[in-house]
C-alpha cells in the first residue's frame, strides 16, 4: 500500500510538479481530513486508489495542546476519529482542522445550485455559533426519518415536523446572524476583487408567509406526492444578485471566480478578526485561475491573516511564491521535500 508522511509549515507551503503528478491529491487529502468529504467529487469513494479497498489520512496540529484526527474512506462508508475517539459526526473534523479551499472550480460557488453556497455558509456558522452543529445534526436525522416516511406514503411523516421546526428555526437564526456578521468583510472584498456591486441575501428555504411549522403542514400533500420534504433549511440559499439579476446569469466566468474568492477570504478575515482563529487555506494552482493583478490582491489580503497556506503551482518561480517556509515536489505520484 502506498503511503506518504509530510510535515507542513504553519506559514506558506508550496507544492510543485507537472500536470497529473498528484499535487491536487495532497490538497484533497488535507481537505478530506478537515471536512470529511472531497472538494472535487460528491462521492469520497472515488478518491480510493484503483485496486485498493480504502484510504486513510491522519493529521496532527501544532503545539502541545494540538489535536490529532484521522479519517478512513472505504466501500462501507467513512469513519473519523479525533484524539483516538470515534467522532459522532464528520462535522466535528472542522473543529480540529478548519480548512477552506480556492480551486479551479471555485466559480461553481456562484454558477451552481444552492448546495455549495449552503456548505460555504454553514462552515462559518459552525465556527461562530457553538450550538449550530448540534441543531444541524438533529435536523438532518429528523429530515431523513420524515423523507423515509413520505416515500412509503405513511401517515406518520408529520410526527417529525416538531423536531424539524425546532432545529430548523435554530439553524436559520444562526445562519442569518452569521451572514450579517460576515457582511462588512464580504462587501469590502467584493468591491476590491470584482469592483461590482454584488448584493448578498439569505433565503431560508421556505416561503416567509409561513413559519416553518406552517410551511411543513401546508406542503404535506406536495411532499407526499414527491416523496421528499420540500420546505426547510435544507433548501436554503445565499442569493447573489447584480443590479437585481441573478449573479450566475450576469457575471462572466472570471467575475464569478473573483466573487467566489472574495466570499472565501471574507470568512477567513472574520474568523481571524473576531475569534482569533487561523484556518488552513488550500490554493490549487491559483496562478492559473487569476491574473497577475488579482493574484497579487489575493496574496495581499492573505498576508494580513497569518494563516497556513498550502499552494500548488506548475511554476515555482512565480513571484508571489517566493520564500515559502516549506517546499515539496511531486513526480509520478511521489512527493519529496525540497
Amino acid at each position: 500500500m502506498e503511503s506518504a508522511a509530510l510535515e507542513f509549515s504553519e506559514d506558506l507551503n508550496l507544492i510543485t510538479g507537472p500536470n497529473g503528478a498528484g499535487k491536487t491529491s495532497i490538497l484533497e487529502a488535507i481537505f478530506l481530513l478537515g471536512r470529511g468529504r472531497s472538494f472535487r467529487t460528491r462521492s469520497s469513494e472515488k478518491l480510493i486508489r484503483h485496486g485498493q479497498t480504502a484510504l486513510t489520512v491522519f493529521g496532527r496540529g501544532y503545539g502541545p495542546e494540538a489535536h490529532t484526527a484521522g479519517i478512513e474512506v472505504s466501500r462501507d462508508g467513512t469513519r473519523a476519529r479525533i484524539d483516538g475517539q470515534a467522532a459522532e459526526s464528520l462535522l466535528e473534523l472542522s473543529s480540529v482542522l478548519p480548512v477552506q479551499s480556492i480551486d479551479p472550480e471555485i466559480h461553481k460557488l456562484i454558477d451552481h445550485g444552492p448546495e455549495r453556497r449552503r456548505r460555504w455558509l454553514d462552515w462559518l456558522v459552525f465556527h461562530v455559533e457553538p450550538s449550530f452543529g448540534g441543531h444541524w445534526a438533529r435536523y438532518q436525522r429528523a429530515l431523513k426519518q420524515r423523507n423515509a416516511a413520505l416515500k412509503v406514503a405513511g401517515d406518520d411523516a408529520g410526527l417529525w415536523d416538531a423536531a424539524l421546526a425546532e432545529h430548523g428555526v435554530a439553524m436559520t437564526t444562526s445562519r442569518r446572524a452569521t451572514l450579517e456578521r460576515l457582511r462588512p468583510y464580504l462587501d469590502g472584498l467584493l468591491a476590491r476583487f470584482s469592483g461590482l456591486d454584488v448584493s448578498v441575501a439569505f433565503q431560508p428555504g421556505w416561503l416567509q408567509d409561513f413559519d416553518l411549522s406552517q410551511a411543513l403542514k401546508a406542503g404535506m400533500e406536495r411532499d407526499r406526492d414527491r416523496g421528499t420534504t420540500t420546505s426547510g433549511p435544507h433548501r436554503a440559499d445565499v442569493v447573489l444578485r447584480l443590479k437585481g439579476r441573478s449573479a450566475r446569469e450576469t457575471l462572466s466566468r472570471g467575475q464569478q471566480k473573483l466573487t467566489a474568492v472574495a466570499m472565501i477570504v471574507a470568512q477567513l478575515k472574520l474568523l481571524r478578526a473576531e475569534l482569533g482563529m487561523s484556518a488552513t487555506l488550500l490554493l490549487d494552482d491559483p496562478a492559473a485561475e487569476l491574473d497577475t493583478k488579482n493574484l497579487a490582491l489575493l496574496f495581499g489580503e492573505l498576508a494580513s491573516l497569518n494563516c497556513q497556506m498550502i499552494a500548488t503551482s506548475l511554476n515555482p518561480e512565480t513571484t508571489l511564491f517566493q520564500a515559502p517556509k516549506a517546499m515539496f515536489h511531486v513526480e509520478q505520484g511521489r512527493v519529496i521535500r525540497v
